[in-house]
């Protein structure tokens, strides 16, 4: 029987061993993290249960009968994050190079089909070469066979991607179908065609790293949700995401101990110019709880913040116009960037929070010609849709069409309240008074004093928060230092609610 133990050991330290030491050296000197570390950083100590340690692959063509390593380039489990569970698959680039074929797909589908019938999240760590090319279509169905299951646990359990190192080709459509994609700087990179066969098809010279590295996804493209600036970072903000999510669809998300602001002077945030920026990261970090902000798409799309937060150790999403870019104005990428996010919140149970100082959508030849009205329609229909608890502080301006769309009274806004310092109109005093009094101010021996005489009649009138709320459309108007007790006594009071909406199958707007 000691033999069978011995076997047994052996068996399981080659296999820890992955592609052995020199590959594990590479991966170190690239400054990568093997699979079985990063599982390490990921997990709560000592939790991680492997599954398919012995799993090889059955392939015989291409010389790979003579080279058939136990776990075939990936190690999937299950273990604990902040002792709650999870499922894990991570990708090790010391065999194989990470790449997909059939016994490897199918210890990560193994996993994601507990996921699934178990209720609980799964991270994907990627590293991978793509398709193993000598197993030929056989790769290719176990591509089909993760977005399949990637499609049916949207929405059902949280997905999170991590992209480790390279993520190339079919590859990258999984992380694609997840609810929130990581990447690190300077050793992953994400794209369909690499950069030969762009330098061949279009005679663009470019390196991986512009074409599709961590910053690119992060600023330009949009795919990347956060950046990180090393595996260990990216695993410990994994961790930290995984603090806000609960563990599906039918869960309440996560409580912690209350921890209040530090900052008291949120009164004075506003300023006395309606055309004069200010960061509404200011006026979230005054309201949250004590350094609970999380922010998703940060360097993507600015003009709009979202991420998550606390309040009263309550796990809450947060939308919020970036009045210091762009003014705040509303536009394609800003539109599709909240909508996903909204729709992530209402599929899993976490309260919206919207602050709004919008002045409107965002004018111009390549909005109207790229879509901004479908891609507008988006963040419209994703609130209108939610179903969770939904509150609305109007810091500032509340201009048109944009007025309507972050999450108004008229599109199932449970709780809307203003500052006094709000502007609630169709559009702002002078752009309205251009358009009423034109006329008039022609004719005028005086046209500018007349036009500033029009513009402060229309701004008492108008821009500001009572007619709103003479009209119900506005619950309360607050103090800005009120701002944080009364979120916190909505959400409260909101807690239990249940909408139910006419039966069907689903929507039809894309996101």
């Amino acid at each position: 029987m000691g033999s069978d133990f011995d076997e047994l050991r052996r068996r399981r330290e080659k296999a820890r061993q992955g592609g052995g030491a020199d590959r594990m050296a590479r991966q170190h000197k690239k400054g990568k993290l093997t699979a079985r570390e990063r599982i390490e950083i990921l997990l709560d100590d000592g939790s991680f249960s492997e599954l398919g340690m012995f799993v090889r692959h059955q392939s015989h063509d291409f010389g790979l009968e003579e080279n058939r390593p136990a776990g075939d380039g990936v190690v999937t489990g299950y273990g604990l994050i902040n002792g709650r569970l999870v499922y894990v698959f991570s990708q090790d680039f010391t065999v194989f190079g990470g790449s997909l074929g059939e016994a490897h797909a199918r210890k990560i589908v193994n996993v994601m089909d507990l996921a699934l019938e178990n209720g609980a999240p799964l991270i994907g760590l990627n590293d991978s070469g793509g398709a193993r090319i000598q197993e030929g279509v056989v790769s290719l169905g176990g591509y089909a066979d993760i977005f399949y299951r990637n499609t049916i646990a949207s929405g059902v359990v949280p997905q999170i991607s991590a992209i480790m190192g390279p993520c190339a080709g079919g590859a990258v459509y999984s992380p694609a179908i997840t609810d929130f994609t990581f990447m690190v700087r300077g050793t992953s990179y994400m794209f369909v065609t690499g950069p030969n066969v762009v330098k061949t098809v279009t005679q663009e010279a470019v390196s991986a790293e512009e074409l599709g590295g961590a910053d690119t996804h992060a600023m330009k493209s949009g795919v990347s949700h956060v950046t990180c600036d090393n595996d260990a970072d990216c695993l410990i903000r994994i961790r930290a995401l995984m603090s806000y999510l609960p563990q599906n669809c039918e869960d309440d998300p996560p409580r912690s101990d209350a921890a209040p602001p530090a900052a008291d002077d949120i009164d004075a945030i506003i300023p006395d110019s309606p055309n004069k920026p200010y960061d509404m990261h200011e006026v979230i970090g005054r309201v949250v709880d004590a350094d609970s902000f999380f922010e998703i798409h940060a360097d993507f799309a600015q003009n709009i913040i979202v991420g998550f937060a606390r309040i009263e150790g309550r796990s809450i999403g947060v939308v919020a116009n970036q009045p210091a870019v762009l003014a705040g104005v509303l536009d394609i990428d800003s539109s599709v960037k909240g909508a996903r996010f909204v729709r992530f919140c209402d599929a899993f149970n976490i309260p919206l929070v919207v602050f709004e100082d919008v002045p409107g959508f965002l004018p111009g030849t390549d909005q109207e010609w790229r879509g901004v009205i479908r891609n507008g329609a988006k963040l419209l229909y994703a609130l209108s849709e939610a179903t969770v608890p939904k509150v609305t502080v109007i810091t500032r301006k509340a201009y048109g069409g944009a007025y309507d769309v972050m999450n108004s009274k008229h599109i199932g806004g449970d709780l809307n309240f203003a500052w006094p310092s709000a502007e609630i109109a169709v559009m702002g005093p002078r752009g309205a008074v251009e358009i009423i009094y034109r006329k008039q101010i022609a004719e005028a021996t005086d046209p500018e004093a007349v036009e500033e005489e029009f513009i402060e009649a229309y701004r008492q009138k108008f821009a500001n928060p009572y007619v709103a709320a003479e009209r119900g459309y506005i619950d309360d108007v607050i103090l800005p230092s009120e701002t944080r007790e009364r979120l916190a006594s909505g959400l409260r009071m909101l807690e239990n609610k249940v909408v139910n909406h006419p039966r069907k199958k689903h929507g039809n707007i894309p996101l």
